[in-house]
């Protein structure tokens, strides 16, 4: 894949970000529900993250002991760099933390999201997401947040380039996650397996990593979590429904289709993936 179309499916994946929000059009009081767990994850974050922000001063004199001694200029630039680092990690954690809190809060309104999604789209799975695979979803996401936010904060312990480097993983890697997430609910109910879905996720990387990135850029921002949170719901129920549709057979690890496809990458009705004839 060239550098124009992989930008091209990273831009599509942010818009279906976009069109997640363009749901609100549609179903207007089902997204409104959406916020409620989304504003009781958001004062439980707030409410630990504050301390952290008004002891940042202390907590970065602590980490650099060997500066105490500097000319000031050289020993106030570098406490800047570190409570930098330790908030781009602690967001980075709190990011994955909401997620992860969200989802478990809110299963049974972003159930309802999902499958009026799935309704509008046409053809909805038969099958249901369950709480406990939500529950599931939601510890992965806590653990590979807390993984990334160790991992950005030693990367960002590198002198010169490990701020930038740290800055931009702190947006990557949690998006990625996200995105792998917020289409759990979509694959669950069609019954697909973890060979499946990463087949899936390896056809369209771009795509997913563009909606991953958008959603994670969007989280960071104050407030931005509470608000993007219905249209991410929709948006990855929407990404998984591309996902399916653009992926050929040949992807699927046991060469038996995708589930709802015939052996051949053709679904019941004789259409292939795309719905062409």
């Amino acid at each position: 894949m060239g550098v124009r179309a992989v930008v091209g499916e990273l831009g599509a994946g942010a818009g279906t970000l976009a069109r997640g929000f363009g749901f609100w059009r549609t179903r207007p009081w089902l997204m409104a529900l959406g916020l409620v767990p989304a504003l009781i994850a958001f004062a439980l974050l707030a409410a630990a993250l504050l301390p952290l922000v008004l002891s940042l001063g202390p907590v970065t004199d602590a980490l650099t002991p060997f500066a105490e001694d500097w000319i000031d200029g050289w020993r106030v630039a570098v406490r800047i760099a570190v409570g930098a680092v330790v908030m781009i990690a602690a967001l980075v954690l709190a990011a994955s933390l909401f997620t992860a809190l969200t989802l478990v809060i809110g299963d049974p309104f972003y159930q309802r999201i999902w499958r009026a999604v799935e309704e509008d789209l046409g053809d909805p799975p038969s099958g249901e997401g369950s709480f406990w695979s939500t529950v599931g979803e939601g510890l992965r996401v806590l653990t590979l947040g807390v993984l990334v936010g160790v991992l950005v904060l030693l990367i960002g312990f590198i002198p010169v380039i490990g701020g930038p480097i740290a800055a931009v993983l702190g947006i990557v890697l949690p998006g990625r996650v996200l995105a792998r997430e917020l289409t759990g609910r979509a694959f669950d109910a069609r019954d697909l397996d973890p060979a499946q879905r990463a087949a899936l996720f390896r056809s369209g990387r771009s795509r997913t990593l563009g909606f991953g990135v958008a959603t994670q850029l969007c989280f960071l921002v104050p407030l931005g979590a509470v608000l993007v949170m219905p249209a991410a719901v929709a948006g990855g129920t929407m990404l998984a429904r591309d996902l399916r549709e653009r992926t050929p057979t040949s992807l699927d690890p046991r060469g038996q289709g995708l589930a709802g496809q015939g052996p051949t990458g053709q679904d019941p009705t004789g259409q292939d993936p795309g719905g062409h004839a």
